[in-house]
């Protein structure tokens, strides 16, 4: 019986990026217009979104479960075009908790917070072929949307505000907090195509405490069957009879793979509280979310090596069936001190992610072999400790001064834990590959029980100097136990020459410090390769920065990323309605962390003893390797029309441009020639040309009477991906058509459809030398919109 399911926040819907720009851009949005908010890149200032130094996007609550996605990652890439949350699929564990990243960078560089707290990350490591191949991020679909009241994006770099991994930008997920009230949603819907069936509950309720607070418990369940797109499988199947083929090749189910979106079951409970004491307040936030998740590997054939036909006649299909499983608990404590305001805060986070095997086998153990593994366990833990003071200081010609100073001490923990022996032994049956097939077990060498800490000092300044000149700054100090210390600044500013008219922009250093994922995961199996016709067992995989392999080869410790970032942006508000904003921004990176690609033996003499002394065939690490400049521009306009007697009209165009190039590949020493091996072109493309230069958004909200309709046009511009034989397939931009309306029955009552991809478009087909014998039509990994082609929903909403 299945019990679980993350909170996805199924995030249901998406931010209207009308919604978004309107609220970003003119400060009018549900929430924004009501009072005066407190915004992320700007902590000590209550201000709205435009009166910053640094482009900031604000997606309601109400905007989220309007749109009708149903992951809170999806719809944050439908309402901010720098944001990217690519589809994939046969990519191991990534097809559970899939990447995104913002301005083209790596996942691992934006910083998720909640509540203005720091987010732990997923136990994940993305190895199979994804954008930000090597990293982890935050699992966006673990918070469930019923929880949010509003998501801010600041896409500058904030490392000197907020610390580890702030290069791109920073999201915010900030919490409801309505001490009364609540909602209760049930939708449901599939593709044109009759697969990806799915429907979702959640609702949130507001207790008020006593005039003093409020609590507010949200939920949700989330249940989603897979989708298939795979081409047709043209192979034989099975051994040959008599010289001639079995006559079961006729019958054969030859759409035997499995490509396209997981099918999974989420469950997830979040909660949000505050309680006003005489001389401060208590404040705490915190949930859990468990998702199961299924999808299919490579299909093994009845024929294959890596099948037993006593188990399987027919062959089989390995279903990769993880656990993934959050937890997060933050109290805290504001206070009054004097003149000063004080935080005091405590923030506790765990990942765990069970890699778990259904229908599949391990032949080395013959037909005696179980058909399901527990291939063991990654668990990423963070503990934060935050205490912060500021006030508001007289200053220059009778302005106020914001000062805050603080200090933090974080935690971070990694466990790899081994599966069990039947998912790593080799049994010796018959010759056969050892292992669990699909994913192999992490085996007892590979378990690795490892922490690190640091402590950071920061300062940070605002202030309006003149009514028209306000400007900021910012300095950290951060000393880890694994790398020593870093230091970080930024500067701001904004001039407003007119009530209309006004700049703004920012310089800034970064940093991002290898994640504890990166320092320690490993993964050591035995695979078995074709060596002259011959079956082979191979010890390969994944070595961590402590191992044997990485000393030898004089790797040395895994260095911090840092960065230098410069913003340039308008902004125009318009006396009609009319708001714009434009942003220039440049990224430089060094050090950036890659995964390499495997070495063996042959590459070198210095590989070659590197190897023999760890025991060990072929091996790949994490290493900082790679300079790089990102240049973007992002562009937004929105205007609100009144239509008298016709309903009022929103409209929105944003527009997003980024480009990142590879400026130096820098190895030790002893490595020096094997630039294009642990750095090669598919990991040069992937890392540049793999999320879409280009992309933009055009929609239009209409409200008349009980009726509210939504039109939406995104553009996802082409990209590049390369395989391993050097093949190089362009895929051509598109544009995806999402429409819905919703009639208000009652005040409290609400009926919704909808359709996403409204004109079924597709990516353009792989190459076929790249399709896999016609089984793969479609890339699948790094597809910006999928290729589900379209689909259709109902909701309905009761509001009290």
């Amino acid at each position: 019986m299945k019990t679980k399911l993350i909170t996805t926040a199924i995030a249901s819907a998406l931010a209207l990026p009308t919604a978004v720009a309107w609220a970003q851009d003119s400060g009018e949005s549900v929430d924004v217009a009501a009072e005066r908010i407190q915004v992320i890149g700007s902590r000590l200032s209550v201000r709205t979104a435009t009166e910053g130094s640094a482009p900031v996007d604000i997606i309601t609550g109400e905007d989220l479960i309007a749109a009708g996605f149903t992951e809170t990652a999806k719809a944050l890439q439908y309402a901010v075009p720098s944001f990217n949350f690519p589809s994939s699929s046969i990519t191991d564990g990534s097809d559970a908790v899939r990447p995104a990243s913002l301005r083209g960078l790596s996942p691992d560089h934006t910083l998720v917070l909640i509540n203005g707290k720091r987010r732990h990350a997923s136990a994940l490591v993305h190895l199979n072929g994804t954008t930000g191949r090597g990293s982890s991020n935050v699992d966006l679909n673990a918070i469930p949307i019923s929880a949010i009241k509003r998501i801010e994006v600041l896409r500058d770099g904030a490392a000197a505000q907020y610390g580890s991994d702030a290069i791109a930008g920073v999201i915010n997920i900030v919490l409801k907090d309505n001490s009364e009230g609540g909602d209760l949603s049930f939708s449901a819907g599939q593709t044109y195509e009759g697969d990806g069936e799915q429907f979702k509950l959640h609702g949130s309720v507001g207790f008020n405490l006593n005039d003093r607070g409020a609590f507010v418990i949200a939920a949700e369940y989330h249940d989603k069957a897979r989708t298939n797109r795979a081409g047709l499988d043209p192979r034989q199947q099975y051994p040959l009879i008599d010289g001639q083929p079995d006559p079961r090749e006729q019958t054969f189910n030859r759409k035997s793979h499995h490509v396209g979106d997981a099918e999974f079951e989420n469950i997830a409970i979040f909660f949000n509280t505050d309680y006003q004491l005489d001389n401060g307040s208590l404040y705490a936030f915190g949930g859990f979310s468990e998702r199961r998740t299924k999808s299919g590997a490579f299909y093994r054939r009845a024929i294959d090596d890596r099948n037993l036909i006593e188990v399987y006649p027919d062959g089989f299909l390995p279903l990769l069936s993880p656990d993934t499983n959050d937890i997060s608990l933050a109290a805290g404590y504001r206070f009054t001190v004097s003149e000063w305001d004080a935080d005091l805060s405590v923030i506790y986070g765990e990942s765990e992610f069970n890699y778990r095997l259904e229908n599949s086998l391990n032949a080395s153990l013959g037909p005696s072999t179980p058909t399901e593994f527990d291939a063991g366990t990654l668990v990423h833990d963070e503990l934060n400790v935050t205490f912060e003071v500021s006030r508001l200081i007289p200053f220059y010609n009778y302005s106020d001064l914001a000062v805050a100073f603080g200090v933090s001490y974080r935690e971070n923990g990694y466990q790899v834990k081994a599966g069990e022996p039947a998912s790593y032994e080799n049994g010796g049956f018959d010759n056969r590959p050892a292992g669990s097939q699909g994913f192999t077990g992490f085996r007892p060498d590979s378990e690795v029980n490892e922490s690190r800490d640091n402590t950071g000092l920061y300062v940070e300044l605002e202030n309006m100097l003149t009514e028209n000149f306000q400007w900021g700054a910012a300095l950290r100090y951060e000393d880890y136990s694994d790398f020593g210390s870093n230091t970080s600044w930024k500067l701001s500013g904004r001039y407003e020459f007119s009530p209309n008219l006004a700049i703004r922009g920012a310089t800034n250093t970064g940093f991002r410090a290898p994640s504890v994922q990166q320092l320690y995961f490993t993964n050591i199996s035995t695979l078995f390769v074709n060596r002259d016709g011959e079956l082979v067992p191979e010890q390969s995989g994944t070595f961590n920065n402590i191992s044997s392999v990485a000393r030898e080869l004089e790797i040395g410790n895994l260095r911090p990323e840092e960065s230098q970032s410069y913003s340039f942006g308008v902004v125009w508000n318009g006396d009609n309605g009319l708001s714009l904003t434009v942003d220039a921004y440049q990224i430089e990176i060094d050090d950036r962390i890659i995964l390499s690609s495997s070495l063996i033996p042959s590459d070198s003499p210095a590989v070659a003893d590197a190897l023999a002394a760890a025991g060990a065939d072929n091996a790949r690490f994490f290493i900082n390797a790679v300079d790089t400049t990102t240049r973007g521009l992002d562009i937004v306009v929105a205007q609100r029309f009144d239509l008298g007697a016709y309903g009022s009209l929103r409209a929105q165009a944003a527009y997003g441009y980024n480009e990142t190039k590879v400026d130096a590949v820098n190895l030790p020493s002893i490595l020096d020639g094997l630039d294009d091996k642990l750095f090669d072109n598919v990991e040069r493309t992937r890392m540049t040309r793999s999320v879409p230069r280009n992309s933009a958004t055009l929609s239009m909200t209409h409200s008349y009477e009980k009726w509210t309709n939504h039109v939406a046009f995104s553009y996802f511009g082409d990209y590049i991906l390369e395989n391993n034989a050097g093949v190089r397939t362009k895929f051509s931009g598109k544009w995806i058509a999402d429409v819905s309306t919703r009639y208000q029955f009652t005040d409290n009552l609400a009926f919704k459809f909808g359709v996403q991809n409204l004109f079924d478009t597709y990516p353009d087909e792989q190459l076929p030398q790249n399709q896999f014998n016609g089984i793969f039509i479609y890339p699948n990994t790094n597809a910006p919109f999928g290729f589900n082609g379209g689909y259709y929903y109902g909701e309905i909403t009761y509001r009290f």
